[in-house]
């Protein structure tokens, strides 16, 4: 076998049927797979906790716990989301293959196994498998050097964190799409990870910086959106790094946006980082009140600086969760009272 020759993937067979375990452990084993064998949906699960498969085969109609809910589990974790699932079903047992959709598998095969289309489908979900791994790892690395970043800096907390609450509820009370919640999650995260390029003269100077070092230091936006810019999956993230310290009325940088060429999703986020900034203290101010915090961003709205529609369902919001604090704190500061 020619794929991955330093390492032979690995298959783990799910079926309680032993003849139809060894008949699909030969056909894979020939095609120089390390093959694992389960004959139940508790004991897949512990194989593949400890074992890391590259692949399942998983029997549908299993006793106990069947192949569905033991997909549904591995999808759920973390850890497992990204193995690739294929059921193995009966010819025409259409509702099986619908029930196995919902449940997140990956493919199907019928029995008796062909052996060219079990040896293409098995080959091609690896591959996928080993690209979706490497793509998740590049991510990773960028979480981490955005962690490192905000690290760097002891004043800024749990900004981030933050950042990332907070874009989450901001999103969802706009009523946007999943995907651009997860966007502004993750922008929270990496908006400033251009910064791993900017000199530690300039980016921790405790005192006020130099028109030249202001340029340095707006550098950043550029340095993010290229450090991103290779990996799909941040397709939505990139023009939140690079556009949310651009203004309504074109006075921001780096491109001088006007109105609406700003995205979206900068808009919103830079009136969230702006907030959490404000309403946190720094060696160069103090906190400020949420009421204080939200007053600036009215004048800046009235400034021109601010999408002015944007800035109204921001203040609404936050009121609104402040309020919903309240009621919460409230309610967990009444006495509790006894039963007589």
């Amino acid at each position: 076998m020619n794929y991955l020759d330093s390492e032979h993937p690995k298959v783990l067979v799910v079926d309680d049927h032993p003849s139809s375990r060894m008949t699909a452990a030969a056909l894979l084993s020939v095609e120089g797979y390390d093959v694992i064998e389960a004959d139940s949906g508790p004991n897949a699960l512990e194989i593949v906790n400890s074992g890391n498969p590259d692949l399942i085969l998983l029997d549908v109609m299993m006793p106990g716990m069947d192949g569905f809910e033991v997909c549904r589990r591995l999808k759920q974790d973390e850890q497992t989301r990204l193995t690739p699932i294929v059921f193995i079903t009966a010819l025409d047992d259409r509702r099986s293959r619908l029930r196995g959709i919902e449940a997140g598998g990956d493919d199907f095969l019928t029995k008796p196994f062909d052996q060219l289309e079990l040896s293409a489908r098995v080959k091609s979900l690896i591959r996928q498998k080993r690209m979706n791994e490497d793509l998740d790892h590049a991510e990773k690395v960028l979480f981490s050097i955005a962690r490192t970043i905000e690290s760097r800096d002891p004043n800024t907390g749990d900004h981030c964190e933050r950042l990332v609450t907070r874009g989450k509820a901001f999103g969802e009370f706009l009523g946007l799409a999943r995907g651009e919640v997860r966007d502004l999650m993750w922008g929270g995260y990496l908006h400033d990870i251009g910064k791993v390029g900017i000199p530690d003269d300039v980016l921790l100077k405790p005192g006020k910086l130099t028109p030249e070092e202001w340029e340095i230091m707006r550098q950043h936006v550029s340095i993010g959106e290229k450090i991103c810019q290779p990996l799909r999956t941040m397709r939505g993230v990139v023009p939140i790094i690079r556009s949310h310290h651009e203004r309504w009325d074109g006075s921001g940088y780096p491109d001088g946006l006007i109105g609406e060429q700003i995205p979206h999703l900068a808009q919103i986020f830079q009136l969230i980082d702006i907030y959490d900034a404000l309403t946190s203290e720094r060696p160069y101010k103090r906190a400020f009140t949420h009421a204080e915090a939200l007053a600036i961003l009215d004048e800046e709205a009235a400034k021109g600086w601010r999408n002015p529609e944007l800035m109204a369902k921001f203040k609404t919001f936050i009121l609104s969760t402040l309020q919903e604090s309240a009621v919460t704190a409230n309610a967990m500061s009444q006495p509790v009272s006894s039963a007589a």
